[in-house]
């Protein structure tokens, strides 16, 4: 037993004992060290609440353990709630629902036409609706598993202490079993723009824009940059795109990149293949309605000048590893702030784990979940959650929007593998129909030596939910057969699994050279 002061909630004088692990007092293990710098132990720290870290702490305080998850932000859940996942998703849904006459037009009503009606703080209000409700969720489950929450930059001392400087500079240290960095990704940002103009913004910027933009260049053809272009079109929004590859995200299957590029078109976002960007600025103009909005120039390799009210820079993402002390601990990261790991999430320090963003691809608010649950049951023996799993799907909230899992047709191809493919169309579904797309696709690949389902791509209306019977499938080993023999709803969306399937059907008649 230790004397000790007082505890962070300012509690009277007491004692300290050492924590029995299934304990969740909070008040207990409170101490302060020869320094006098305010103590607590634990048996996990975790230094950041996005997605990775929020689970990791779940999983390991629902068995027994005493956890602590570090945050310098005002609110949890990291950019997954407030700059990235949650946010971008928020805007897409409210940007369909303005649009909605436009997309499913009922004859003899017209929707108006003055886009300024919506004004950017209307735009932004439902997205910080869900997020505070998403905010509420976290500390309500951290509340709940009794783990404990502390506001403040998080530093690494030693492999077993992590030091908390609260914002109002009140220091206290953190004596832990292991460490968990969850510190996330920001935007990367380029030196060829100005970033102190109000109309240069990267992802997290463009969430602070107190105008509705009349045009905006979107440089960067990625998820988050196709996610955005999408969202202001859909507003009537001019957007133009720059992407310095030819074609819009090249990991994607070349049918579904296909039909998402023409789908961003015919919604009005021009691009500009092939371009880098030479210098983002300002032009000096201001536009004719008057606002004072300055323009701003965006000019190309090619020596095109766009001028626009907005850009937004979306090349790239960086680690958050600057200032963690991680050096202490003999931990480097490379030259994009990424962390290397084994496949228990263990960094080259044994105590020091870290999932999620900073850990790099495939930095999915998904999967980085599932590393921060595996992290934790690797770190103390839990026999429960041991592996990431071999599928894992992909959704991107472009419009139309985009979802995959397994290979494409390509990447089986030149794995060596002979493949047969089948399409169903949203053109030809009668749900697809009703909801007005008629350019969607789904896009089914099978193994032809075995009949198995292998990959699956989809571009369309409700294609992130659509690819996780693909997931189920590909996983459990069911092929061609089981899809053309299931009954669907109709009429419904997961019927398009059915037409490519029969589809597929007609190409496994033939010789393999003439389906190749």
């Amino acid at each position: 037993m230790r004397d000790f002061r007082a505890c962070n909630d300012g509690r009277a004088e007491g004692t300290f004992r050492v924590l029995d692990s299934a304990s969740h007092d909070p008040l207990k293990g409170c101490a302060e060290n020869a320094d006098g710098v305010h103590m607590r132990s634990f048996d996990l720290v975790v230094i950041g609440s996005g997605p990775a870290g929020e689970k990791a702490a779940l999983q390991a305080a629902s068995f027994g353990r005493r956890v602590a998850v570090v945050e310098m932000e005002p609110r949890p859940g990291g950019a997954m709630v407030n700059t990235g996942t949650i946010a971008s998703k928020a805007l897409r849904e409210t940007a369909l629902v303005a649009s909605a006459l436009r997309r499913r037009p009922i004859p003899g009503w017209s929707q108006g036409t003055e886009r300024d009606r919506l004004s950017m703080a209307r735009f932004m209000a439902r997205r910080t609706l869900v997020q505070m409700e998403e905010h509420d969720r976290i500390e309500a489950d951290f509340d709940d598993a009794g783990v404990v929450m502390i506001r403040g930059r998080g530093t690494i001392i030693d492999a077993s202490t992590v030091e908390v400087m609260a914002p109002d500079g009140h220091t206290e240290r953190l004596a832990t079993a292991f460490i968990m960095i969850a510190t996330g990704s920001s935007p990367a940002r380029g030196k060829q723009a100005d970033f102190t103009l109000p109309g240069v913004v990267d992802a997290n910027g463009i969430l602070e824009l107190d105008f509705m933009p009349r045009s905006l260049v979107v440089v960067g053809g990625g998820v988050i940059g196709c996610e955005y272009a999408s969202i202001f079109a859909e507003l009537g929004v001019e957007v133009t795109l720059i992407e310095p590859r030819v074609g819009l995200m090249r990991f994607l299957d070349v049918d579904i990149r296909g039909v998402l590029e023409a789908g961003m078109s015919a919604a009005g976002i021009a691009f500009r293949f092939g371009q880098t960007v030479a210098r983002v600025g300002a032009d000096g103009t201001t536009h004719a309605r008057g606002d004072g909005h300055d323009q701003v120039t965006t000019e190309l390799s090619s020596g095109e000048c766009l001028s626009s009210e907005c850009v937004l820079w979306s090349l790239g993402r960086q680690g958050n590893t600057r200032q963690l002390g991680l050096e202490r601990v003999g931990v480097q990261a490379d030259d994009r702030g990424n962390l290397a790991v084994d496949r228990e999430y263990r960094t080259s320090c044994p105590s020091v784990f870290a999932g999620g963003d900073v850990i790099g691809f495939p930095a999915l608010a998904s999967t980085s979940m599932e590393q921060g649950r595996i992290a934790a049951c690797r770190m103390f023996g839990i026999p429960f959650h041991s592996d990431l799993a071999a599928t894992i799907p992909i959704g991107i909230y472009t419009i139309p929007a985009v979802a995959a899992v397994g290979k494409t047709a390509e990447e089986a191809i030149a794995a060596g593998m002979d493949v047969v493919t089948g399409c169903g169309y949203y053109r030809n579904n009668p749900r697809g129909r009703m909801l007005g797309d008629d350019r969607g696709l789904l896009k089914a690949v099978f193994d032809r030596s075995n009949r198995r389902l292998i990959g699956v791509s989809i571009v369309g209306e409700d294609a992130t939910e659509l690819v996780h019977l693909a997931q189920w499938a590909i996983a459990s080993g069911h092929g061609i057969d089981f899809l053309v023999e299931t009954c669907f709803n109709y009429p419904s969306l997961s019927d398009l699994y059915k037409d490519a399937a029969y589809d597929a059907l007609r190409a496994f008649d033939q010789p393999a050279a003439k389906a190749a």
